[in-house]
């Protein structure tokens, strides 16, 4: 095709429109009328030769052929950006909403001090902490523009994925402090007793359950709860026990803490983004005051 027919400000558009999925919105993001935004939408169209958004059941979707533009749109317009290498702003005049994709741990610990940091550095740097969906749902936001930030468990960096390993967490057993199974714990005691397991899923199993099969024992999940946050209360006035990791138990403070009586693996934590904001300001400090916070 002859590029020089192509209007830059198209791919600004579609960009919004195909984070949005939704005409009014993407208009409202870019400053632009709602027609303005609809023209850009059939330019699109026959850019791409297909409909690029649908209408579903009261909405609209991303055709399959959008699904595959949105993380090269992405990398090109920061390319484009990296580019022409506008002046830096000082953090104080940065006007920008990053989305962090991150389970209620750590969320637990870096929301409250995460805002605070930010008040006092880069007051106008917004956050929208979104829901998990798991390590692999968070890999594929950071891809396609959808989170820009992700604290989990990344295996390797690839797909272009910047990652940097925060810490290394263990886990510990947690019970209130007058629990009869406090003496002489051990495995009979642990599992003679049900269990709360924290899945945002509402998943019934962990690994946990793998390992003692393999050792011809099991356990009562008595309890699953979609938060770490919800657990303490629930140990505080029951006879329940929780496998927790280290840190969401010495937070709360008042409850037992135990080593597991078999092996159990601990995690890393790491802070992924695309390596196409490398040079995004707001992000890298972002970036730079969570690794604080979780270090």
């Amino acid at each position: 095709m002859n590029l020089r027919g192509l209007d830059l400000n198209l791919l600004v558009i579609l960009d919004a429109l195909l984070d949005e999925a939704h005409v009014s919105r993407a208009a409202d993001r870019l400053g632009l009328s709602q027609p303005a935004a609809s023209a850009a939408l059939q330019r699109c169209r026959q850019l791409f030769r297909d409909p690029l958004l649908e209408r579903g059941r009261g909405t609209m979707r991303l055709t399959a052929k959008a699904e595959t533009l949105r993380a090269p749109l992405k990398s090109l317009l920061a390319g484009v950006t990296d580019l022409v290498d506008p002046p830096d702003l000082p953090l104080a005049q940065i006007r920008q909403t990053l989305r962090i994709a991150m389970a209620d741990y750590p969320a637990l610990f870096v929301t409250a001090p995460l805002v605070a940091g930010l008040r006092d550095s880069a007051p106008g740097i917004d956050l929208v902490v979104q829901p998990w969906h798991g390590a692999e749902a968070a890999r594929a936001a950071l891809i396609d523009g959808g989170s820009d930030l992700a604290i989990s468990v990344f295996p390797g960096e690839g797909d272009d994925i910047r990652r940097e390993e925060l810490l290394v967490e263990e886990y510990r057993i947690a019970l209130r402090p007058d629990h009869p199974a406090t003496v002489g714990f051990d495995l009979d005691r642990w599992l003679a007793y049900p269990h709360v397991l924290v899945s945002g899923r509402g998943e019934t199993r962990s690994p946990l359950d793998g390992e003692l099969a393999r050792l011809g024992r099991s356990r009562r999940v008595g309890l699953v709860l979609p938060s770490f946050g919800m657990v303490a209360d629930v140990l505080r006035g029951s006879d329940m026990i929780a496998m927790l990791p280290s840190r969401v138990i010495r937070a709360v403070g008042d409850l037992v803490d135990l080593p597991p009586p078999i092996p159990v693996a601990g995690f890393p934590l790491h802070l992924a983004w695309h390596r196409r904001r490398e040079k995004d300001a707001g992000l890298q400090h972002v970036a730079r005051l969570l690794a604080g916070l979780l270090r």
